[in-house]
């Protein structure tokens, strides 16, 4: 349904955990900039200033890992049509094989900026974050 946006990450010394490779807790914060640029990439100025987007659910599948100094690709995409104020947002992170290695999916919520209230995601903010009207 969606168009899709990538981002590369790289593996820095403070990702690793003691087993060698980046932290589970590393990925959550990688989704979250992940989807957090896709919004300030794709959304108009006036939304971007009207909204702004909460998780209420991450689902993720570790499949491998990278250690320190390699880098991934993530992709992500919408998930079918909003419902009232929310919306579920695929990822896929690659590693320079092209294997996926992480695949979430996650559940934001879209709140008024003015009164901090949850809102219906309208339907030009479903047409720029995935092309569709």
């Amino acid at each position: 349904m969606s168009a899709k946006f990538e981002k590369t990450f790289t593996a820095r010394p403070a990702d690793i955990d003691e087993l060698g490779h980046v932290n589970n807790a590393v990925w959550v914060q990688w989704i979250q900039d992940l989807s957090t640029s896709h919004w300030e990439a794709a959304a108009r100025a006036e939304d971007r200033e009207a909204f702004f987007w909460v998780v209420t659910r991450h689902e993720i599948d570790y499949r491998g890992n990278v250690a320190e100094g390699e880098i991934v690709t993530g992709e992500t995409w919408i998930e079918g049509k909003p419902r009232g104020a929310t919306s579920v947002r695929r990822i896929e992170f690659r590693n320079a094989a092209g294997k996926t290695i992480v695949s979430a999916a996650t559940t934001w919520a879209m709140l008024d900026r003015a009164s901090n209230r949850l809102v219906r995601v309208r339907p030009e903010i479903v047409q720029a974050l995935t092309g569709i009207q």
